[in-house]
């Protein structure tokens, strides 16, 4: 689990974190939030973290949806957050 936000500036000025309650938004000026990824319940009780919308993967199934987010929050963060990549059109 993350213990802080990091929010990564781009070239144009713009932000791009992986979103959570610690840190108001608000306080940046316009807030435009879009979905990064989808944890679901998958078949036989399990879960899995969907992040076709930034262009990746199924990840799973897991056992716990806290795995799932678990898994979830660190693809983004390794694949979306620090590279840079923008959502597939």
């Amino acid at each position: 689990m993350r213990c802080s936000t990091e929010i990564v500036v781009g070239r144009q000025g713009e932000l791009r974190m992986i979103y959570d309650e610690s840190f108001n938004l608000q306080q940046l000026g316009h807030v435009h939030i879009e979905r990064g990824s989808h944890v679901e319940p998958a078949m036989n009780g399990k879960w899995t973290a969907d992040l076709s919308p930034v262009g990746g993967p199924v990840l799973g199934p897991f056992a716990l949806r806290s795995e799932a987010i678990e898994a979830e929050i660190e693809w983004l963060h390794c694949h979306w957050l620090l590279t840079g990549s923008d959502s597939p059109p």
